[in-house]
This record gives C-alpha cells, structure tokens and sequence, in this order.
C-alpha cells in the first residue's frame, strides 16, 4: 500500500448519520482509512493534540478515537458532514459555557489549521454560504432568475410588499430546532396575507418572497465536478412537509444554469452543495436557496444515481474539485 493510500479521511458527524454511512461505506469499498469522530465526544473517547512550533514537523498532531489513530498532517480530506459540539450538561453554565469554548476554538481550531486536506465543506465556508440574504444578492449577480424577495422587520414595509404581489410566502432566514411547550416547532414556506402582519413583525427581520406558481421542484446536488439533478412532483407548497407525497425523475440542467450553480460555488469556496430550484410553467428555473450541507441521501435512494459514491472518489482523491 503505497503512502496515499494510508492517508485518512476525517468523517466528523454525529453519531446517528445514515447519510455518512453510505459514504463511509463507500470509501471501505475503495480501501480509504476513514476516522470517524463527532466533537460532542471529547470528553468520552475523542482526544487530539497539536504542536506548534516544534520540529520536526511531523510531530503536528493526532486524533485518537476508541478504534482509530491518526496523524493530522496525513488527513487526506474532511467530511464536515453533521458534527455536534459537547454542551458539559454534568457542569454548572458558566463551566459549561467556558467548556464550550474551549472546545470550539481547541479542537475546531486545530482542525481549521490543517493545510493539506480537501474540506467537503471547510465550516468557515459553510457558514459564509448559510446567510440566505448573500445567496440571493449572488444568484442575481450570476444573472440567475430570483423572486421578488423582502427582508424587513417593519410591519408597514412587510404589508406593502405583500399587497403588491400576487402571492407572497413567508420562509425563515434560517432554520433553527425549537420547541413550544415541549414539542418540536418545524417552521414551512407558508402562503401569508397583508391582513397577517403585524407588530410582532418587528421582534426580528422576516423574509417575504413572492410565490413562485411552479411546475415543479428541483433539487441540485454538485459534489466536485459531478451535477445530480432531480426533478421533484408535488402539490405542496413545501415539499419538506410530506415526502411520501413526493416523486422524483432524474433531469438534465440547461448548460448555462449548471455552469451558474458550479460558480455559485466556486465563489463561496464550496466544493459540495444543494440547490433549491422552482421551475414555472415557462420552464424558468427561480433560485430558491442553497444549503452548503444539505441532504441527499434520501435522492440516492429514490433515484439510484451514485451520490455517495461521488463523494467517496471526492474525499479519496483529496485534490481538485473540477478542475
């Protein structure tokens, strides 16, 4: 086995992921050393430790779990895939607070550090790439077609947008897990009315968009230089609602909107992401939203085409992305 050969893959996520599984499993295919680990678990079973400074340089650091060893100068790639932080729930909340921090800026700073690996997606970009004003601004910017949007935590602004359209939907700025009175609150695209608003609109900034009347949804998925995109039936406002509602078929991009979302991209620093399209019945595909991390594997499995195995030869490869 040569030296490329036994360079690891980093897979940090939480501990129930079958999305990771199916990559990891493909990587077992390809014989790739992959470590697994989850940040939540530094305190039961995860430890790293980094020099800085010292010679020789092979002395950079490691990453210990229960089954695996590594040698961080010898990652060859890391999936940022769905990792968790330790909240220290056993500490007082200052202890646990400061514990956080630690954490954050130890172990993630040790791992943002590394200057060799391909990141699938490196976190500072994921994070750039999640503020959905910025995508908006950028998909205009690559001439891609974006519904009348506005963000605005004023009630008189909010009302005269929706007054104005048609059909206006309301859509959080960022999905965020909560609960109200101990059951979880998922938040939908949700048709709304001018009559709807009110002061309460401006506790926080809210993102009104006109309501694309679609044909159907479409799902990108880009994993380096490999573009899945699938066509998703439905007659829900928001498809998330019921998937068993949902069907899908496998479709071609028209060459200019796939080079567009493959920029997209490139500009964030991103070599993985899902789009979020709504096509009209023009057959005008609307920017709907990226998720630098999105899910997919639910695709795969309905569809049959090789996602998992695309991020396999990706993170294998450690290199170029499409290049």
């Amino acid at each position: 086995m040569s030296a490329t050969e036994e360079r690891p893959v980093l897979v940090a996520t939480e501990a129930d992921d079958v999305t990771a599984d199916m990559v990891i499993t493909e990587l077992n295919r390809r014989s790739v050393p992959v470590i697994r680990f989850n940040p939540a678990d530094i305190c039961d079973g995860l430890t790293v430790s980094a020099r800085y400074g010292i010679r020789p340089a092979h002395a950079a650091g490691r990453m210990l779990t229960p089954s695996r060893d590594a040698r961080l100068d010898e990652v060859r790639s890391v999936y940022w895939r769905r990792p968790t932080w330790p909240t220290f729930p056993h500490l007082s909340p200052d202890d646990a607070r400061f514990a956080a921090a630690q954490t954050r800026y130890g172990l993630g700073g040790v791992l943002h550090a590394l200057a060799s690996p391909l990141w699938v997606n490196h976190p500072f970009r994921n994070a750039e790439a999640d503020y959905k004003p910025h995508q908006l601004a950028h998909a205009e910017r690559l001439g891609l077609a974006v519904p009348a949007t506005l963000i605005t935590n004023d009630p008189t602004e909010a009302r005269a947008f929706v007054a104005a359209h048609a059909a206006v939907i309301h859509k959080t700025l960022r999905a965020t897990f909560y609960q109200r009175d101990g059951a979880p609150v998922v938040s939908w695209a949700e048709q709304v009315t001018a009559d709807e608003i009110d002061d309460r609109v401006r506790i926080v900034p809210h993102l009104f968009q006109e309501r694309v009347e679609k044909a159907y949804d479409v799902r990108v998925l880009i994993v380096g230089y490999h573009v899945f995109a699938v066509r998703i039936e439905s007659d829900l406002l928001d498809w998330r609602r019921d998937y068993s509602a949902l069907a899908y078929s496998v479709i071609s991009l028209p060459t200019p909107l796939e080079a567009a979302l493959c920029t997209f991209l490139d500009t964030f620093g991103l070599v993985s992401g899902s789009f979020d399209l709504a096509v009209d019945r023009a057959g005008t595909y609307w920017f709907l939203e990226l998720n630098p991390n999105g899910q997919w594997g639910w695709l795969e499995e309905n569809t049959g085409m090789p996602m998992s195995a695309a991020f396999a030869d990706l993170l294998a490869q450690g290199g170029s992305t499409r290049d």
